[in-house]
């Protein structure tokens, strides 16, 4: 889930190229409705977003069953948040924006093969 489009088309891209179905969400409200409607295997996650943020979003899903065993990446631009989220269960792992693709890439592939 992120509110820029470009980084939700690059993301979308590459994950579809490497096989994988993607759910969009271009804010946390939309995002969380929609996981808790159909659940994915894995959540790319940005922090600052419009109607809801990503620690709240995030605290939303550690309140269902289901939800709070989705593994997170969380992507975004805000430099030191890595701390803030890093008490929280299903966060696996942070990137920041800029981020390289392959690495994104190797960590969905490691998060998704211990699951």
């Amino acid at each position: 889930m992120d509110d820029e489009v470009d980084v939700v088309d690059l993301l979308t891209y590459l994950l579809e190229r490497d096989g994988h179905q993607v759910m969009q969400a271009r804010d946390g409200k939309e995002g969380l409705e929609s996981i808790l409607r159909e659940t994915p295997d894995l959540i790319i996650l940005d922090i600052m977003m419009p109607e809801m943020d990503g620690y709240t979003m995030n605290n939303h899903l550690l309140t269902h069953a289901e939800a709070r065993q989705i593994p997170i990446i969380v992507l975004t631009a805000k430099g030191g948040l890595k701390e803030q989220s890093a008490q929280a269960p299903n966060i696996h792992s942070h990137l920041e924006k800029p981020f390289d693709p392959q690495e994104l890439k190797n960590r969905i592939q490691s998060i998704l093969h211990k699951a």
